[in-house]
C-alpha cells in the first residue's frame, strides 16, 4: 500500500502547482468576537451559493432568517451562552436535531438529523471527513465545542459537491481563526450536581494573532466529567444506587492549531494540526442484574488530524481548491470481570486495540461561467487502513495483528443557473465507489488470521434544488436529493465476539429525500417552515439465522421505510431588551424488518421543541431561560429484542450572565431545574438537576 500513498501525495502535490495560495474565502469562519444579540449568530447561508464556500465550511441550504438559534447554524456565542460544552448538547437546540444514547455497554451519545442516524450523516471538522474505518460509531458526547466558531448542519439535502455518503446530511465543526492582530480568551466552567457537589470542569485556552500576510492561533480544551448524578426522584435499583452515577466519568482534551499565509487578498495556505484524547468509562445498565452486566472502559480514544488546505485564483473565473490530511484513530476498549476493574480473569473479559490510519484529499475547481452561471467540479480521495488485534482471558491469548485497507472516492459537479433574478436552479450529481483490497478477521476455533472474500461497490447520487427569492425579506425553496451510505467494515465482517456472520455483498443503503421550504422576516417577527418527506431502500437490518448450528445474526439490505415531517422556527424582538423565539419539530418514521413483527424505528421523538428567550433587564446582565421538551421515544432492552417506550422529558434551564468588565465575564446557571428522571434509552437514565458556575476572559 506504500505506492498508493504516494500516488495520493504526487496527486496532492500538482494540485499546488499553480502556487498562487488559498483564497480567504475558502477558509472563511464566523467572527468569535461577535457577541451582540442582533449580530451574535453567523446568518445561515441563503438559499443558493451566493459566495464561494470555504475550504471550511460545508454548503448549508437553510433559510436566510438572522435567528439567534436558527436553523441549520449554531453560533459560538449561543454554545457560550447556553453552556453547551459538548456537540450533542449544543446540535440539540435545533430543528429537525435530536440527541440520543446507544445505551448498552458502550452508551455512546448520538444525534439524528430528521430520523438519519450517525451512521448516515457525516461529521466533518473544517470540512474534513471525521471517519473511524472499522465501524464509524462516533460518540458525539465526546467533541468539545469551546474552540467551535460554528456548527454547521446540512439536513436532508446535502450538497455533492462537499463530499460522499451525506445520506440524510452533514455536520461540520468549523474552528475559529483570528481576525485582530492579537486575540485571547480564557475560560474555567465548573458543573454541580442535585446537592451542590463537584461533578464537573471545563477550561479552555485561546490565543491568536492576524496579520497582514499572515495569521497564527492556538487553543487547548479539556473536559474532564469526575461523575454525574442522577435524579433525586430515581427509585435504586440493585445495579445503580440513588445519587451519584457508577463508572459515569471521563475526560476528553483537544490541542488545536492554524496558521495561515494571505499573499493577497484572494490567496492563502493554512496548515492545521488537530488532536484529541480522551479516556471514559461505560455506565452499568439500572435494570439489568450485576450478573449480566458489561464492565467497560476506555483507557485511550486518541484522534488527531494534519492537514494542508489551499485556494487558487487562477483567473477572475476560474478558483482552484486543495486539501490534504492524515487521519489517526488509536483506541483500547478493556472489559472486566466486576465493578471494581482491577480483574480480567473471567471469559467476558478482554483488551481490544484498534489503531487506524487514513490519508486523503480532495480537489475542487468553481468555475464561473457567466454572472448567470456556476459550475462546481470535485474529486475526493481516501485511503483507509484499519488494524485491530484482541487480548482474551482468561488465558491472555494476543492475537496477531488483523489488517483491512480500503479505498474510498467520489467524483462530483453542480451548476446553479439563474433563471431569474429572483429564481436560481442548482442541479448536481456524483457517482462515489469504494474498492476493498483487504479485509481480515480472526479464527478463535484455529488461530489463525482469516482473509475475507472482497467485493467493490460503486453507486450515483443526484440532486436538484429550485430557490426563489419573492422579495428581500422572502424565500422559499423546493429540493430533491438521492443519496448513498456505504457500510462499514463492521457492518460487513464483524463477527461480534461470535454472534454473527460477515456479508461481503452488502449493498449501500439509500435515501431519496425531497423537501419544501419557506421563510419570512417582518423586521419583529422571523419565521422559517419546512415540511420534508423520505423514502429509505436496501437499509440495513441484521437477520437472524442458524450457522454451523450456532443461532446468529447477519446483516443485509432487507429493510424499507418512509420518514415525514415538519420544522417551524420563529423569534419575536417582544421589546426593546427581551427576545424569545423556540423551534418546533413533527417526524413520524416507519421502517419495516420482514424478520421481526414487532420492529419499531427507536431514538427518535415523534414531537421536539426548544423554546428560549433573552432578556437584559439592564445593560451588563443578560438571563436566558430556555426549555427543551421532547414526547416519548421508542427504545430495546440490552439485547435487542423487546421494545419500550422511553417517556416524555420538559427539561428546563437558565443561564445568568454579567458583564463585569470589557474583558471580564461571568455566568452561572441550571439545567434539567425540574429534576426529572427521564431516559433516552432503556436502563440508562440522564442527569438530574445540575448546576454550573463560569468565568470567562475575552481580549
Amino acid at each position: 500500500m506504500m505506492h498508493k500513498k504516494i500516488i495520493y501525495m504526487f496527486v496532492a502535490c500538482m494540485s499546488l502547482l499553480p502556487l498562487n495560495p488559498f483564497s480567504a474565502a475558502y477558509g472563511q469562519e464566523a467572527d468569535p468576537s461577535k457577541d451582540t444579540t442582533k449580530d451574535s449568530s453567523k446568518d445561515e447561508k441563503k438559499d443558493t451559493k451566493e459566495k464561494t464556500p470555504s475550504s471550511e465550511e460545508i454548503t448549508v441550504y437553510g433559510q436566510h432568517s438572522k435567528m439567534l438559534v436558527g436553523n441549520s447554524v449554531i453560533s459560538s456565542k449561543v454554545m457560550n451562552d447556553l453552556n453547551l460544552n459538548t456537540l450533542d448538547d449544543a446540535a440539540n437546540i435545533l430543528p429537525g436535531v435530536n440527541v440520543a444514547t446507544t445505551g448498552n455497554s458502550r452508551n455512546e451519545r448520538m444525534l439524528y438529523v430528521r430520523g438519519f442516524s450517525r451512521l448516515q450523516v457525516p461529521l466533518l471538522l473544517d470540512g474534513i471527513r471525521v471517519y473511524l474505518p472499522y465501524d464509524n460509531r462516533l460518540d458525539f458526547g465526546r467533541f468539545v465545542t469551546p474552540d467551535i466558531a460554528e456548527i454547521q448542519i446540512s439536513k436532508g439535502y446535502a450538497s455533492v459537491i462537499d463530499g460522499p455518503d451525506g445520506m440524510g446530511g452533514m455536520i461540520n465543526l468549523v474552528t475559529r481563526k483570528p481576525k485582530k492582530p492579537l486575540e485571547a480568551e480564557a475560560r474555567g466552567n465548573v458543573n454541580l450536581g442535585n446537592g451542590g457537589g463537584y461533578n464537573a470542569f471545563n477550561s479552555f485556552g485561546y490565543l491568536g494573532t492576524k496579520q497582514e500576510k499572515w495569521y497564527a492561533q492556538v487553543s487547548f480544551d479539556d473536559n474532564n466529567v469526575g461523575h454525574t448524578d442522577l435524579s433525586s426522584k430515581f427509585t435504586p435499583t440493585v445495579s445503580q444506587g440513588k445519587g451519584k452515577r457508577l463508572l459515569s466519568g471521563s475526560e476528553d482534551w483537544r490541542i488545536n492549531t492554524k496558521i495561515g499565509i494571505t499573499p493577497n487578498d484572494t490567496d492563502e495556505y493554512v496548515l492545521s494540526y488537530t488532536r484529541q484524547e480522551g479516556k471514559k468509562n461505560a455506565p452499568l445498565s439500572t435494570v439489568d442484574p450485576p450478573s449480566l452486566q458489561k464492565i467497560w472502559n476506555w483507557p485511550t480514544w486518541d484522534i488527531d488530524s494534519l492537514s494542508f488546505m489551499s485556494n487558487t485564483q487562477l483567473t477572475d473565473s476560474l478558483i482552484l481548491k486543495f486539501r490534504i490530511y492524515r487521519n489517526t484513530f488509536d483506541n483500547l476498549l478493556r472489559s472486566f470481570d466486576n465493578i471494581t476493574q482491577t480483574t480480567q480473569s473471567l471469559k467476558k473479559a478482554f483488551n481490544s486495540h484498534y489503531y487506524d490510519v487514513a490519508y486523503g484529499g480532495d480537489v475542487r475547481l468553481t468555475w464561473d461561467v457567466s454572472s448567470r452561471d456556476v459550475m462546481n467540479f470535485a474529486f475526493y480521495g481516501r485511503l483507509d487502513e484499519h488494524n485491530e488485534h484482541t487480548q482474551s482471558f482468561p488465558g491472555g491469548y494476543t492475537q496477531p495483528n488483523q489488517e483491512s485497507i480500503e479505498e474510498s472516492y467520489s467524483i462530483a459537479a453542480d451548476n446553479t443557473y439563474d433563471l431569474l433574478p429572483s429564481l436560481k436552479l442548482t442541479v448536481g450529481g456524483s457517482y462515489d465507489w469504494r474498492i476493498l483490497d483487504q479485509a481480515q478477521g480472526f479464527s478463535s476455533d484455529t488461530n489463525k488470521i482469516i482473509s475475507y472474500p472482497t467485493r467493490n461497490r460503486g453507486a450515483f447520487n443526484e440532486q436538484a434544488r429550485l430557490a426563489w427569492t419573492i422579495d428581500p425579506k422572502t424565500n422559499a425553496y423546493v429540493s430533491f436529493s438521492d443519496r448513498v451510505r456505504f457500510p462499514s467494515l463492521f457492518e460487513r465482517f464483524s463477527t461480534r465476539f461470535g454472534g454473527a456472520v460477515s456479508n461481503p455483498g452488502l449493498k449501500p443503503e439509500r435515501a431519496q429525500n425531497y423537501e419544501i421550504g419557506m421563510s419570512h422576516n417582518w423586521d419583529k417577527v422571523k419565521v422559517a417552515g419546512a415540511v420534508f418527506y423520505s423514502h429509505i431502500e436496501d437499509a440495513i437490518v441484521a437477520i437472524p439465522m442458524v450457522y454451523e448450528g450456532v443461532s446468529i445474526t447477519q446483516n443485509r439490505n432487507v429493510s424499507h421505510g418512509n420518514y415525514v415531517g415538519f420544522e417551524l422556527s420563529t423569534e419575536i424582538d417582544l421589546l426593546s431588551n427581551l427576545l424569545i423565539g423556540g423551534n418546533y419539530t413533527y417526524i413520524h418514521r416507519e421502517m419495516t424488518d420482514p424478520t421481526n413483527a414487532n420492529f419499531r424505528p427507536t431514538d427518535v421523538p415523534k414531537n421536539k421543541a426548544f423554546v428560549y428567550a433573552l432578556w437584559k433587564p439592564i445593560k451588563k446582565l443578560q438571563i436566558m431561560p430556555s426549555v427543551d421538551i421532547a414526547s416519548n421515544r421508542w427504545t430495546t432492552d440490552s439485547y435487542g429484542i423487546d421494545y419500550y417506550k422511553t417517556g416524555h422529558y420538559v427539561n428546563l434551564a437558565t443561564s445568568v450572565m454579567y458583564q463585569l468588565t470589557e474583558q471580564w465575564q461571568i455566568s452561572a446557571g441550571a439545567k434539567n431545574l425540574l429534576d426529572q428522571n427521564y431516559q433516552l434509552a432503556m436502563g440508562y437514565p440522564e442527569m438530574g438537576r445540575n448546576f454550573f458556575i463560569k468565568a470567562r476572559f475575552v481580549y
